[in-house]
């Protein structure tokens, strides 16, 4: 770790919090000091009645206390002083005393001040070694173009896009293969990365009618419409709960088919399915709960021809498609802004517009950085 050079004022506040009570933690966090042995070595030079030490610079003599104080008091309130005004006028510049600063600022801060200090007291005062700075200067650190598109994509899609999907458009975008790494950097320069969802877990429901599972978590299918996959999510973002029921294709994770209703029903999942013409013989998967367990929920799949398959009792994992899709919708629109709560209307357009960027817009890793309707036309 590279040394730190505090000034003066640091280590007199520090001791007079010390002579307060206040701990060497609260101290490092107020004066935001780095490691608490600089406190403690303070306070031992202040018990020692050395506080001459105060004024020594960073090196061996600060162990062995030897350097400033060897010159005559003429001399030491003369590079006191330098250093005091030097410290003062970087520090307007840039805030955080031991923090680590970016090379760019580095360059602009020597820039703006070296008419007025030596280029080496600069350096000394924000800790940077002289051998990193030539470094840099004589390194370009424009934004490419690639770099400011990178910041671009991120603010459209609303920061929900991690490194490998931003690599992803941006070499659609430049017909040239980046480096995702190239691309993590420069999201972690920019504190660009992903929100991370929230995580929860489910209770399960009881179960009145049971089919066995057919898929046993094997979502893959090569065909569009031969496995399905649908399930109901809350909506508790309006001024009422609102329901989702939805299906997926997981031929590409597209939904066919949806409905928002104020009531989980029966009439809320048959309405859904009835949206759709299925081949027959394909592969409806759901959980067990009561109103995919039904009567009627049974006859109307038997008169459309489709097979039922359900997942284990209180097993989440064994329908995570669908799942997955409804935690994404909420942890990129409700959770991600908590301003979208409002009425219900604006709560089913939300959840509309959602699903239908989900379709035709927002690509997917697993569909090689593609949106369903985009790898399903490109597939036929």
């Amino acid at each position: 770790m590279k040394r730190v050079a505090y000034s003066l004022e640091i280590k007199n506040k520090a001791v007079e919090m010390k002579i307060e009570g206040y701990s060497t933690k609260e101290i490092m966090d107020t004066l935001n000091i780095r490691n608490c042995s600089q406190v403690k070595t303070w306070w031992k030079w202040y018990r020692n009645g050395e506080t001459h030490r105060f004024h020594q610079q960073v090196g061996k003599q600060y162990s062995y206390g030897k350097g400033i104080e060897q010159l005559n008091n003429e001399e030491k309130l003369r590079i006191e002083n330098k250093r005091q005004q030097a410290e003062i006028d970087v520090f307007k510049k840039v805030q955080g005393i031991g923090k680590e600063v970016v090379p760019e600022v580095v360059i602009e801060l020597v820039k703006e001040l070296k008419s007025k200090y030596n280029v080496n007291l600069i350096l000394d005062v924000i800790n940077v070694p002289k051998s990193n700075y030539y470094r840099w200067k004589n390194k370009d650190f424009t934004m490419s173009e690639s770099e400011h598109e990178i910041i671009q994509l991120c603010k459209k899609h609303r920061f929900i896009y991690g490194y490998r999907k931003i690599t992803a458009l941006i070499n659609r975008k430049f017909n040239k293969t980046i480096n995702h790494k190239k691309v993590q950097r420069i999201m972690q320069k920019h504190n660009l990365n992903c929100k991370v969802r929230m995580k929860k877990s489910k209770k399960p429901g009881s179960t009145y009618y049971k089919t066995e599972n057919l898929l046993n978590r094997n979502f893959k299918t090569e065909k569009p419409l031969e496995i399905l996959t649908t399930d109901i999510t809350y909506l508790p973002f309006g001024k009422t709960m609102l329901y989702l029921s939805s299906i997926m294709d997981l031929y590409n994770g597209e939904i066919i088919a949806c409905t928002i209703g104020t009531q989980q029903n029966q009439k809320l999942v048959n309405d859904t399915l009835n949206q759709i013409e299925l081949p027959s013989g394909c592969i409806l998967h759901s959980d067990q709960g009561s109103v995919y367990t039904s009567y009627e929920y049974y006859k109307l799949c038997e008169e459309k021809g489709i097979t039922r398959s359900m997942s284990r009792k209180g097993t989440p994992a064994d329908n995570a498609p669908i799942e997955c899709f409804h935690s994404s919708l909420k942890c990129e629109t409700f959770y991600l802004d908590r301003e979208l709560k409002s009425s219900n209307n604006i709560v089913i357009d939300i959840v509309e517009n959602y699903i239908e960027n989900y379709n035709k817009v927002r690509i997917q890793q697993k569909l090689g950085y593609l949106s369903p309707i985009e790898y399903r036309e490109l597939a036929a």
